[in-house]
Parts: C-alpha cells; structure tokens; sequence
C-alpha cells in the first residue's frame, strides 16, 4: 500500500509542472505576435443560448414562481380570492394534512434509502464484473440499461400484471418450482408493497449507476492496483482502499440524482398502486399526495394548498441536494 500512495503522489506531482509548463509556454507565444482569436459574435451565441434559455423559463422558471405565487393567495376554485400570507403552509403542518403529509414524506425517505442501498451495491457490483469482463461486455451493458429507457408508467403496469396475486408471472413461476409459501400478494400486503415498489424501482434504473460507475472504474489508471498488489495487498484490499476512494465522486453524484428522482417520484407508484398509495395508504407519497390535493380536493382552495406542497417539496430537495453537493465536493477535495 505504500508503493501505491508514492505512485499516485509522483504522478499527480509530475502532473503540476507539465501543466504549468504548457500554459507558460502557449501564454508566451500569444504574447509574441500571435494574435487572439477573435470572439465569436455575440448574436451568434445568443443563437445557441436563447432557446435552451427560453424553454428553461417557460417550463422551470415561470411554473416554480407561479407557484410561489398561487401559494400566498387563497382560492374559489380557479379564482383567486384574496392574500393568505402562510396559511397554505400552515395547513400542511396542522391537523388531518399534517398527518398525510409526514407519512408520505416518510415513505419517500425509505423509498430512497431502499433504493440508494440497493441500486447503488448491485450496480456497482455489476460495474466491476463487467470492467473485468471480456466477453459480452457490451452486450450487457446494453441489456441492463435497456430498462431505464421504458417510461415508468409502462414498467409500472407490466409489473402489477406480473405480481398479480392470481394470473401473475412471479407467483406462477413460484407455484411452478414448488415454492407455494413464497407466493405473495406482492402489491397488496401493507407489509410488502413498499418493499416491492422498491425493488421494481430498482431494476428499471440499475443502469444508470452501473454506467457511471463503469466510466470512473475506466478512468481508473491500472497502475494504481498494480502498485498496490506488489505492496502485498489482496483483491478486496485493492478495492477497500484504492479502487473505492476513487469511486467516491461517481457515488456522490449517483447519491444526489438517486434522491431527487426518488423525493419526486409519482409515475410508477401511480402505475402500481394507484392515486391512494394502496394499500391503505402504505404506499403513499408525496407525489400522490399532490395530486390528490391538487385534482382530487374538493376544497375550493385546492390551488392554494397544492402549490403549497410543491414549493415545500422544491425547497427541502434543492436544499438538501445544494447541501449533498457541497458535502461530496469537500470530501473529493480531501482525496486529492
């Protein structure tokens, strides 16, 4: 391990002054007489940036302020009424809503942490076998990701067909092989839907960490393992302690995309069990709770209180993710 840590800190080391060198050098011969290069125009680049910025408004912007908006005014129906200044968040926190609202939350907070524990063990698990491999690697590659390009509303369905407690493929093929007492209704146990919800949600979307993982392990120099293993370390610490550190900032960034996806997610858990969050709600979040309290409310002020919960929902998910990003920058800082 030590001939390791003295191989990358030579390299990063030599790494320094052939930079430096190259820009000294490319600074002093534009000093010289070679002219610089002339700025593109600027109607040129506004060309390029003016509609990426322009859709950016009408579909972010415009919808995240107008939502600020809608939630500081009480509503009758689709008219607005008068100011209501924090009522509408004050309503999320207190009574029958505020019981709602923590349950959802609560299930999106497991729906993460399940997901995260397992789509990021299996895809990194898959990603080293598959750098290791060399034979249908690409073929691999393609069929783990095939998944994550069906919508959720589509995989959804599929799998409430194929957990059918009566006609589904996974209780048939259990029945099959003579594992009758694994038979389960999947999606209609409190107990088990949430955990099913889980592990669908994990194999439509295990190759996306499985190919960011793949791209760092590529970007890994051998030299660093080989190092290693002639100080004497085995394969498992090769991977503890050189190959995993290095992992760290395409975790970060599987970790804060996990998240985001995961506090949003509607689509799916719509596709499986409904608007409810069946059954009796065991399944509920807080996607479907917006929904239903902006589509489904009988309260004349439905407006008022789901623009409420959608600004409460952007807030806590910028929030957290500004805090996850700086957290990981920090800690990729320390490793270099």
């Amino acid at each position: 391990m030590v001939r390791a840590e003295q191989v990358v800190a030579e390299e990063r080391a030599a790494a320094g002054p052939r930079s430096g060198g190259r820009a000294r050098a490319s600074g002093g011969g534009r000093a010289k007489g070679r002219p610089p290069g002339r700025r593109p125009p600027v109607a040129l680049l506004a060309a390029f940036i003016l509609p990426a910025l322009a859709l950016y408004t009408v579909f972010i912007i415009y919808p995240l302020f107008s939502a600020l908006q809608y939630s500081l005014f009480t509503w009758e129906g689709t008219r607005q009424a008068g100011f209501a200044g924090l009522d509408n968040f004050t309503r999320l926190f207190s009574g029958v809503y505020a019981e709602r609202f923590w349950r959802a939350f609560g299930h999106n907070g497991l729906f993460f942490l399940g997901t995260m524990a397992v789509q990021t063990t299996l895809g990194l698990a898959f990603a080293v076998l598959l750098h290791r491999s060399r034979f249908g690697k690409r073929f691999l590659q393609t069929a783990y990701t095939l998944p994550y390009l069906v919508s959720p509303i589509v995989v959804g369905y599929l799998w409430s067909l194929m957990l059918s407690p009566q006609f589904g493929a996974v209780n048939e093929a259990l029945r099959a092989v003579g594992l009758d007492a694994l038979a389960q209704p999947w999606t209609g146990d409190p107990q088990l839907a949430l955990p099913t919800l889980i592990l669908v949600n994990t194999w439509q979307w295990i190759g996306f960490p499985m190919l960011l993982f793949s791209a760092a392990l590529a970007g890994i120099p051998e030299e660093y393992a080989e190092a290693a293993r002639t100080d004497g370390a085995s394969g498992a610490r090769v991977f503890w302690h050189v190959t995993l550190p290095l992992l760290l900032p395409a975790i970060g960034i599987v970790s804060v995309l996990t998240f985001i996806g995961n506090m949003n997610v509607l689509d799916l858990v719509y596709a499986m069990q409904g608007s409810q969050g069946a059954p009796a709600g065991a399944t509920d979040v807080l996607g479907l709770l917006f929904y239903r309290t902006a589509f489904q409310n009988p309260d004349l002020n439905a407006i008022g209180q789901s623009s409420a919960l959608a600004v409460v929902m952007f807030v806590f998910i910028f929030g957290v993710s500004i805090v996850a990003t700086r957290v990981l920058r920090r800690a990729e800082e320390r490793l270099r």
